[in-house]
């Protein structure tokens, strides 16, 4: 397997602008995919059919690669779709957090038709990743927003997109910036408190799948950066990977143990990272 990390530039960041793929041991492999149109990208997702990788690209479309980084679907280009993070659904469609709509959008994962809105435009203040539970919950992570905008919660919608009151999370200490669901269905959270402040506290929050109350706190090693913590995943020996400024960290879920750095790249500006099958075509280019 390799592991894929997309990398943002521009206003939010100096980052690579790609999505940049590594080797198991960390060793940067180069960039993966050198299309035009992956600019600026954001979230990630494995199409479960045709095992594609699909992008959230910041030139407002949504890209499925294969395992060469060759593009082989791609949406049209969605005026204001402004795309953040990425999950399929238990109906096979591709889902995306619209960052400007404050929403999320469902997309065919032939990328042949319009998105389709799942929940209402401006549902949060400030989308902040999101995943589904087994049992078909959607739990969407609301944070701040680059302009100070948002608040800090997680909130539950039931398989008919209704918000359920039973579930709420009590933690003021809870700044989310993205959402996973742990194999034991727990919501994990990647968390930066205050957020965007230069002393912000960087964790790793779990809460409880039945009710939301925080279960434990996962905390970086003394050797480890952990500034910006953004895209979390859960990879193989059921390892949990956060990408971050500069590098991606990994930690053993089971017993909450940080295991260290596992990429280091300057600049990295990581948004979010995935496993995908190996077939990286290595003369794409190196990252620097």
């Amino acid at each position: 397997m390799t592991l894929l990390v997309t990398s943002a530039t521009g206003a939010n960041g100096a980052g690579y602008g790609k999505v940049l793929a590594f080797a198991d041991d960390g060793k940067p492999i180069g960039v993966f995919g050198d299309d035009p149109r992956i600019a600026d990208p954001r979230g990630l997702g494995i199409e479960p059919v045709d095992r594609l990788l699909f992008v959230n690209s910041g030139s407002n479309r949504i890209l499925a690669l294969d395992r060469n980084g060759v593009v082989v679907r791609a949406s049209r280009a969605v005026e204001g779709l402004n795309p953040g993070g990425g999950n399929f659904g238990p109906d096979g469609r591709y889902y995306v957090g619209l960052r400007g709509e404050r929403t999320i959008m469902a997309f065919a994962r032939q990328l042949d038709g319009e998105g389709e809105y799942v929940l209402p435009p401006q549902v949060v203040p400030f989308p902040r990743g999101f995943a589904f539970a087994p049992d078909g919950t959607l739990f969407v992570a609301s944070g701040i927003g680059p302009g100070g905008e948002g608040d800090n919660t997680i909130l539950a919608f039931d398989s008919d997109r209704r918000m359920l009151p039973s579930w709420k999370v009590r933690d003021p200490e809870l700044s989310p910036l993205d959402l996973t669901i742990a194999p034991g269905g727990n919501i994990v959270v990647s968390s930066e408190h205050p957020f965007g402040a230069a002393d912000a506290a960087t964790t790793v929050r779990e809460y409880d799948r039945t009710d939301g109350h925080l279960v434990r706190v996962l905390v970086p090693r003394n050797d480890v950066g952990f500034q910006k913590p953004r895209g979390l995943r859960f990879g193989p020996q059921g390892r949990l990977y956060c990408v971050t400024q500069d590098e991606v960290v990994a930690f053993d879920f089971a017993t909450g143990k940080c295991l260290g750095s596992v990429v280091k790249l300057p600049g990295l500006n990581g948004q979010a990272v995935i496993f995908f099958p190996q077939g990286v075509n290595r003369q794409q280019g190196e990252a620097q």
